[in-house]
């Protein structure tokens, strides 16, 4: 387990990602992380919740207009 301090950042508060954390994580400088709330409490992650379904829904479309898709593409 990793313990993080909570510090004031402007009039916010906020902490810092460990290296090795951010590196599990598979994030660096700039990237955007999610606080997602589950049964056991919070989880960060890089996981876009609202992006997902995004794809899953341009994948369906993609799947069903397949065909025009392809005339489109010459």
């Amino acid at each position: 387990m990793i313990s993080l301090k909570l510090m004031q950042i402007g009039n916010s508060v906020g902490f810092v990602l460990p290296k090795e954390a951010a590196s599990r994580l598979k994030v660096e400088k700039g990237d955007l992380v999610f606080l997602t709330e589950s049964p056991d409490g919070y989880r960060i992650s890089p996981y876009d919740p609202a992006f997902e379904k995004q794809m899953k829904t341009a994948e369906r479309v993609m799947k069903k207009r397949r065909n025009v898709l392809r005339a489109l593409s010459k």
